[in-house]
């Protein structure tokens, strides 16, 4: 967890997400950040059980609709939001798609020593992040869903990795850029509350997915054990 504090009066919303991000998102943690290593030239690189690993538990949290995003959608009323949903729910739409596809194409999840109880801890994230993005606190689906169109990057990264080297063409991601969607933030922000729930949404969802990489983690060193 990030050492970023609280907010305070005069803070910029916006700022303090994109710190959020930096300490707590996907890019720091080590192993998302191994799937941008290539295998042909470093030994801890993912391999390909890793990355169908990765995508099939990726599409158990993220995989179905309605989620983070559409959730959030029927959830705010901030016009100054409403077309950066529109535009974020649909680009999500399309990587739903993208990633079923590389998970197929990829094939099942290895065989891994508690499988069963890997499950049930992403089923129960997927719950988790299914009340944080319905949740009637203004601002905490928001910020869930800046979340997630701010860290889907990473794990963006890996899926075209896997698609790569199953053989399917990546497809370009169209979600909100970075810019985009922290001005959408300052937009609905500025009140202490409303902006408080927005870094609670973030943190909780990047908490999330720093729990699924760990989870990703423990599954290829148990694989790598029993070799």
């Amino acid at each position: 967890m990030s050492e970023v504090t609280a907010l305070r009066r005069g803070d910029d919303i916006a700022q303090i997400l994109d710190a959020l991000l930096l300490a707590d998102g996907s890019y720091g943690h080590s192993y998302a950040m191994r799937a941008g290593q290539d295998a042909r030239s470093s030994d801890d690189a993912l391999t390909l059980p890793d990355l169908a690993d990765a995508a099939y538990y990726l599409c158990l949290l993220h995989g179905r609709h309605p989620g983070v995003i559409d959730h959030a959608a029927t959830r705010s009323a901030d016009n100054a939001a409403r077309r950066w949903l529109i535009d974020a729910a649909d680009a999500f739409a399309r990587e739903r798609a993208y990633l079923t596809q590389v998970t197929v194409a990829a094939g099942p999840a290895p065989s891994t020593a508690g499988q069963s109880n890997c499950e049930a801890i992403v089923s129960q994230q997927r719950h988790a992040l299914d009340m944080l993005a319905q949740s009637d606190r203004r601002g905490c689906a928001m910020g869930a869903a800046i979340a997630l169109v701010l860290d889907w990057r990473m794990a963006r990264q890996l899926l075209d990795i896997a698609a790569l080297r199953t053989g399917i063409e990546p497809l370009p991601c169209a979600l909100p850029d970075r810019r985009s969607t922290l001005n959408v933030a300052r937009a609905i922000g500025g009140d202490p509350a409303i902006d408080r729930a927005i870094q609670f949404g973030m943190r909780q969802l990047l908490a999330q997915h720093r729990g699924l990489w760990d989870l990703l983690q423990a599954r290829a060193d148990i694989r790598r054990q029993q070799r």
